[in-house]
């Protein structure tokens, strides 16, 4: 009785569903090995224009040799964090007490004062001048980066080089946005202008906006790039011609400024990484202990009383599982990341929607992190947040929004996630995500719906399927059926698009670019009725021809996991082009051989094996999926769910228009260094937990 009473007992049920939970994570995790194994292996394939139809043997060997690393390093990474909680259980336990823990803390300090490196656990001995040399240096670190504003000052002397020897960097897109706006004053002021013609060209038919998408009354405003950015940028570049003559004193304002916001989002993010500003800082525990260099002796302190800053004095714990700031090394990595990688310091001064995002999301990435760092479960009150963190959040969530289009559905996502994983605090989440997001992407579609503006083309998010198409129609045109033809033939031009197709880039396929560009996209004569045949044709011609098809959707999307591919499009282009170099009036004149020995510096060292993956943002791309996966396997679900944002993005790049297009990576390569201090900092346990001494709660490492 009692045996069959035991076998039907829900424990070995729930070890069972574990069992399966834990098998299905880690089958996720090798299929995302299993991705970029596949991006890869077929690399040369695509550089080379050969499809998948030349797939040998050897791109076997090099698909099996790239899944075996990628899964040996998420492998590592999961068995590093259960390393690292099995050692605090043993140390915890070995403690016994708060005397034990004292005398653990006097011993550990007297053990580390020796000249020592540690070093996966192991301490090497250094010889005595090494040794001061790296303390020296560890404390100049730390000290430097103590708070968000030695941060950026210390960024903004690593970047006065940019803005004041290159002024500014951009491509066309800032230039069809000030076009635009001054095409607009024009129509304010009363300026007779062509409008709706099939002869004409207006602004609007650059990219193209499909006329059908117009609105009746003449207006000269599109969504296309934001319409918020391309008011702003207009309207400097306006005011700039009424006082200089020119657009390009504006477009160095433009620079400056978001070179000015660039280094203050960084500041920001790093010292929340860094310092984890949030917890109360007095006299008996502040961030400048010793101690906050070796986190195994902060985590095994006795309990520590704080003054809460607000509320008067009262105990707080800091207890086995409390995070320490960061250490001088995992600063100076960072820090060297953002001084010393192209990536960032173009960007600084790029004016394309891009980079302002990206730069964005890295601010509003860091307070998600206070966020996930301030969760607890356990008491019935939730967490006070800061009110200098919502006033932040609420910010950054709108200028991402007016940044980027997609930024909307990232945030909508996250709500859900954020809600999900952290219900206690919804009216926060409601308040700092949904409701600027509501606000701002609803007055834009109102103003699309007025007729004020004109809508972004939907044809810019198809870039998948115009190339699929594009090259069925260039390699296998007999494929196409006759029904899918007649679909296809209010919309495209199918000659025409075969000639425009480029393996790289879908731009050329939708007719965007100058009024001399093929006309594949019948963006003139299309209609909304016929672009409900899209869909419908194009699945017609991938079953008719699947092979060539997804030849087409592996050669735009692939190079954004292959770290051997490099970019289509650098950042550095955007310091060293034509429009910067020669289409303006001064700016060309201002450093023009040193801009191009800047850039062609840049070029040669993305071109050195290993070496220049550092400035590719594919490389960050790739080991950022690879932590997503150790996480997963880890089912560290919390951790998951504010980092679900980066997996959005790497969706967001297989459905743009281009090829490892940079410039879509810079959100992830930013937040790269900040993500592995987030992995090494759970590894070692859980959450700050602010409550009071009687009781604390935290999050289990692989919770």
């Amino acid at each position: 009785m009692d045996r069959d009473h035991l076998s039907h007992s829900p424990a070995p049920t729930r070890t069972a569903l574990a069992r399966v939970g834990a098998a299905l994570c880690w089958l996720i995790a090798a299929l995302a090995c299993a991705w970029i194994a596949w991006c890869t292996a077929i690399g040369p394939l695509m550089r080379a224009d050969a499809g998948l139809a030349a797939f040998r043997w050897t791109n076997g060997v090099a698909f099996v040799a790239m899944f075996v690393v990628c899964f040996g390093i998420v492998w590592l990474l999961v068995r590093s964090a259960h390393r690292a909680a099995d050692s605090d259980t043993r140390t915890t336990a070995s403690l016994g007490g708060a005397a034990d823990s004292t005398a653990h803390l006097s011993d550990s300090a007297h053990r580390t004062s020796a000249p020592a490196a540690h070093l996966a656990g192991r301490t090497i001995a250094l010889p005595p001048r090494t040794a001061r040399f790296f303390a020296a240096a560890g404390r100049l670190t730390v000290r430097a980066t103590r708070n968000w504003r030695r941060i950026w000052l210390v960024i903004a002397i690593g970047w006065l080089w940019i803005p004041t020897t290159l002024l500014v960097a951009y491509g066309a897109d800032i230039l069809s946005q000030t076009r635009e706006f001054a095409w607009a004053w024009n129509q304010w002021t009363g300026l007779e202008q062509p409008y709706i013609g099939f002869f004409s060209f207006v602004p609007m038919d650059i990219y193209p906006t499909a006329h059908y998408m117009w609105s009746t009354d003449p207006t000269y405003l599109t969504d296309q790039h934001n319409i918020v950015l391309t008011v702003i940028y207009g309207a400097s570049a306006a005011l700039s011609r009424y006082l200089t003559g020119s657009n390009d004193a504006g477009f160095v304002v433009l620079a400056a400024l978001q070179w000015l916001f660039a280094g203050f989002c960084c500041a920001s993010a790093a010292n929340r990484f860094f310092n984890l500003p949030w917890i109360p800082r007095t006299a008996s525990a502040p961030h400048t202990h010793p101690d906050y260099a070796h986190p195994e002796r902060l985590r095994t302190a006795t309990p520590i009383d704080f003054a809460h800053p607000e509320r008067g004095p009262r105990i707080h714990t800091l207890t086995a599982h409390t995070p320490a700031p960061a250490g001088p090394l995992a600063r100076a990595l960072v820090m060297l990341l953002f001084l010393c990688c192209p990536l960032v310091t173009f960007s600084t001064i790029s004016l394309t929607k891009s980079p302002l995002f990206a730069f964005a999301f890295t601010w509003w990435f860091g307070l998600m992190y206070e966020l996930y760092m301030t969760h607890r479960n356990a008491p019935a009150r939730p967490q006070r947040t800061r009110p200098v963190t919502i006033a932040a959040l609420v910010v950054s969530c709108v200028v991402m929004l007016v940044s980027a289009k997609y930024a909307w559905y990232i945030l909508m996502i996250q709500v859900v996630l954020s809600l999900l994983a952290d219900r206690r605090r919804w009216r926060l989440y409601l308040l700092t995500l949904l409701l600027p997001t509501v606000l701002v992407h609803g007055a834009i579609a109102m103003l699309i719906g007025s007729g004020a503006i004109i809508g972004g083309d939907p044809i810019e998010s198809r870039g998948a399927q115009l190339q699929m198409i594009a090259r069925v129609a260039q390699r296998n045109p007999g494929a196409i059926p006759e029904s899918a033809a007649r679909k296809l033939a209010p919309i495209f031009n199918i000659d025409q698009m075969a000639q425009a197709y480029r393996s790289e880039d879908a731009d050329p396929v939708k007719s965007s670019g100058i009024q001399s560009k093929k006309v594949s996209y019948r963006w003139r004569s299309v209609t909304a009725e016929d672009m409900k045949q899209f869909n419908a044709a194009w699945l017609e011609i991938v079953r008719a021809d699947p092979q060539t098809a997804f030849d087409a959707l592996f050669a735009k999307s692939y190079g954004y996991f292959d770290v051997f591919d490099p970019p289509y499009v650098p950042m550095s282009y955007y310091v060293d082009n034509d429009y910067v170099q020669q289409s303006n009036t001064w700016i060309k004149h201002y450093n023009h051989d040193w801009r191009g020995g800047v850039a062609h510096v840049v070029r040669q060292w993305s071109r050195i094996p290993v070496l220049g993956w550092v400035t590719h943002g594919n490389f960050y791309v790739t080991l950022t999926l690879l932590i997503g996966a150790a996480e997963l396997a880890l089912r560290r679900w919390r951790a998951l769910s504010w980092h679900m944002p980066l997996l959005l993005l790497m969706g967001v790049m297989i459905t743009a228009p281009a090829n490892n297009f940079e410039r879509h990576m810079l959100p992830i390569a930013f937040v790269f260094g900040f993500m592995c201090i987030t992995f090494a900092r759970d590894n070692r346990g859980g959450s700050w937990v602010h409550g009071p001494a009687r009781g604390t709660a935290h999050d289990s490492p692989r919770a």
